[in-house]
Parts: structure tokens; C-alpha cells; sequence
């Protein structure tokens, strides 16, 4: 029987794609477990409408994370930790407090993991962070870190 999978299976293959299974399998376990439909005309035609819709989402979040990221190349987040003589750095600066710092004043919302330079920032100057954004969309951030005593 065929049918159009509705999430991923494990060794029967991933959610939207069409995989052709014994009748019994399909009945008792995939459609009763809602993991699956019987692919129909209407359902074939059904997930093709839900396919369009996804690249068209897809496009609008890249179009979006596109606009961010040009926003993140004009600010500079500025941190102060506490240093020693000669420019020694006590401390760092974490992803973690990177994206608190774009959420509470540029209103930017950043998932940490989402930050590509993942080792703290334990030097004094300015800094590029790379942050993905989208697929292949990245954008830069400058980290000013000073030094107080």
C-alpha cells in the first residue's frame, strides 16, 4: 500500500515522502497511529498545496532573516569586564550574554546556539561574531569588550 507519511518513521523514511509498505503494516500501525495517510488523488494533491506553501514560507523567513542581518551589521554591543594590568582579561563574554544584550537593546531576538563563534570572547577590542541567521544567511555583529579595574 502506499501512503504519504505524516512525520519522520525511523527505517521507513521521513515526513511528506511517499514509501510503499505491506497493507497490514500501513492499517494497523501507521494510519491508526496517525503517522500516515493512504496516498489518494486528493491526498497526493493535498501535500503538493502543503509543499507550495512551505517554499513560500521558507522564502518570506529568508527575506527575513536577509533584513536582520543587515541590521546586525550596524551595531556594536559594548561589554566592560574586569582586567588587570597589562590588558589581562579576568572573565569573558559569553554567547549566552551576547543575545541577552541584542534582545534587551535592539529588540533583536538571537537563539545563543545560533551564534557560529561558540568560544568565549576573553579579549579586549573589537570582535566579529558571525550569527546564523537562516540557511547560508549570516550575519556579523561587532563586540566591543573594555577592560575595568
Amino acid at each position: 500500500m502506499k501512503v504519504i507519511l505524516l512525520s519522520d518513521v525511523s527505517k521507513v523514511g521521513k515526513k511528506g515522502s511517499i514509501v510503499e509498505v505491506a497493507d497490514g503494516y500501513a492499517r494497523n500501525f501507521l494510519i491508526r497511529n496517525r503517522l500516515a495517510v493512504q496516498a489518494t488523488a486528493k491526498s497526493l494533491e493535498i501535500l503538493d498545496e502543503q509543499k507550495v506553501q512551505q517554499k513560500l514560507n521558507e522564502k518570506e523567513m529568508e527575506a527575513k532573516a536577509r533584513e536582520t542581518a543587515s541590521q546586525l551589521e550596524k551595531i556594536m554591543l559594548q561589554f566592560s569586564v574586569k582586567s588587570g594590568k597589562e590588558g589581562r582579561v579576568f572573565g569573558s563574554v559569553s554567547t549566552k550574554q551576547i543575545a541577552q544584550e541584542l534582545e534587551r537593546k535592539h529588540g533583536i531576538h538571537i537563539d545563543k546556539r545560533k551564534i557560529l563563534d561558540t568560544a568565549p570572547i576573553q579579549s579586549l577590542g573589537v570582535t566579529n561574531v558571525r550569527i546564523e541567521l537562516f540557511k547560508d544567511v549570516i550575519g556579523t555583529i561587532r563586540v566591543q569588550v573594555t577592560g575595568k579595574e
